[in-house]
C-alpha cells in the first residue's frame, strides 16, 4: 500500500466480518490507527439465524454452523489482532451503536489511545426479509436502530473532534436497496435510504469545517448470505444448487476486500472534494449516484389559479408522465 493515511485516526463500526473488517485492515494497512468495533466480544452469534432456530437443530448441525462463523470472522479484538500482527495500530471497543452512549465511548477510545479522530467509516448493520403486514417492532428496530440512528450517534461524538481541527472523513454504509428494488425488505430499505439522507444532510451541514460525508453500497460475500445459504440446506456456499431458493449465485460475488481501496481513497487528502455522494460497487464497476433530477415538470402561472382536475389529466398525460416509467410496470404508458 502507499501509506496515504499516515498519521490518521479511524473508527469502523461493524468491523469484526465482512466489509466492516476489510475495510479496518485496509486503512491500517495505510498507515492510520484503528478503533474497531463490533457489539460485544465474542461476536454476535444469533443475527439472520435466532437463537431458537439454532437451539432446534441437532449438535452436528450447530457445529456446522460455529465453524461457518469462525471461517467468516470473529469479533472486533479479532480484527484489531490482526492489524498488529501485520504491523499496524489498532484497539478494540465494543458497543452496540443503537445504544446513545456508545458513540461518545467509541470517540473516547480513540482519543484515549491515538488523541484524535480523522476518519470514521460506518459499516455495522442488520438485515432481515418479510412483507410489510409480516415484520415485527423488533425486526424493524434491528434494522434502523443501526441504521441511521446508530450511525448518527457515533457521527455526532466525533464532529466536534472533526470541526476543532477542520478535517475529517465520514463515510457510511448503505445498500443498494435504498433505491428501493428489492421485494419484500420494506424495513431494510427504509433504514438504508435513511443513511443515503443522512448523508446528503450532513455533507451539507460540515463542508465548511472541511469534513466530507459520502455513502457506499457494497458488493461482496458477507455473512448474511452466508447465513441464507447455510438455512437453504448446505454448510457452505455453491453455485446453482437445484431447487434452493437463496443465493444461488453467492460464490460469485467478490472478497469483502474488493470493496476497501476506493473506500481508503475517500478518506485521503484526494478525497476532500468529495461529498454527499452515494457509491455502489459491482465486482469492479463503481457507479456514482449524486444529485436526483427531476424528469419532467409542469407548472402554471399562479395568477391563474391552482390546477384544476380537467387540466391536470390533460397536462400529466401530455407532459408530466411522457417519459414516465413505474418501477413496478416500466413497459406501461400513463395515460
Amino acid at each position: 500500500m502507499a501509506n496515504t493515511l499516515k498519521g490518521k485516526v479511524a473508527i469502523v463500526t461493524g468491523s469484526s466480518q465482512s466489509v466492516g473488517r476489510a475495510v479496518a485492515i485496509a486503512l491500517a494497512a495505510e498507515g492510520a490507527k484503528v478503533v474497531t468495533n463490533s457489539r460485544k466480544a465474542g461476536g454476535t452469534k444469533f443475527l439472520n439465524i435466532s437463537e431458537a432456530e439454532y437451539n432446534s437443530w441437532p449438535k452436528e448441525r450447530q457445529a456446522e454452523y460455529d465453524a461457518l462463523l469462525k471461517q467468516i470472522g470473529g469479533d472486533a479484538e479479532d480484527t484489531a489482532q490482526y492489524i498488529r500482527d501485520h504491523g499496524g495500530e489498532a484497539v478494540a471497543c465494543f458497543g452496540d451503536i443503537s445504544q446513545w452512549e456508545v458513540g461518545e465511548k467509541l470517540a473516547k477510545c480513540a482519543v484515549d489511545n491515538f488523541g484524535t479522530v480523522d476518519i470514521l467509516v460506518n459499516v455495522a448493520g442488520g438485515f432481515g426479509g418479510g412483507g410489510v403486514e409480516d415484520v415485527t417492532e423488533e425486526q424493524f428496530d434491528m434494522n434502523n436502530d443501526i441504521k441511521p440512528k446508530g450511525y448518527f450517534n457515533v457521527i455526532r461524538a466525533v464532529v466536534p473532534i472533526m470541526k476543532e481541527k477542520k478535517w475529517g472523513r465520514i463515510v457510511n454504509c448503505t445498500s443498494k436497496a435504498w433505491q428501493g428494488d428489492v421485494v419484500k425488505f420494506t424495513q431494510y430499505v427504509v433504514c438504508n435510504a435513511g443513511v443515503v439522507g443522512l448523508t446528503r444532510g450532513l455533507a451539507l451541514d460540515l463542508a465548511k469545517y472541511g469534513i466530507t460525508v459520502n455513502a457506499f453500497s457494497p458488493h461482496s460475500k458477507n455473512r448474511g448470505g452466508y447465513e441464507g445459504v447455510f438455512k437453504a440446506g448446505e454448510a457452505a456456499p455453491r453455485v446453482g444448487i437445484p431447487g434452493k431458493p437463496a443465493f444461488p449465485t453467492f460464490d460469485t460475488h467478490p472478497e469483502p476486500e474488493a470493496n476497501a481501496p476506493f473506500i481508503c481513497w475517500l478518506c485521503t487528502e484526494r478525497g476532500g472534494k468529495v461529498s454527499g455522494s452515494v457509491f455502489s460497487f459491482h465486482n469492479n464497476e463503481i457507479s456514482l449516484h449524486q444529485e436526483p433530477t427531476a424528469l419532467a415538470i409542469i407548472n402554471k402561472p399562479v395568477e391563474y389559479g391552482v390546477w384544476t382536475q380537467p387540466e391536470l389529466l390533460d397536462e400529466c398525460k401530455r407532459r408530466l408522465f411522457l417519459n414516465y416509467k413505474s418501477i413496478c410496470e416500466p413497459d406501461t404508458p400513463i395515460g
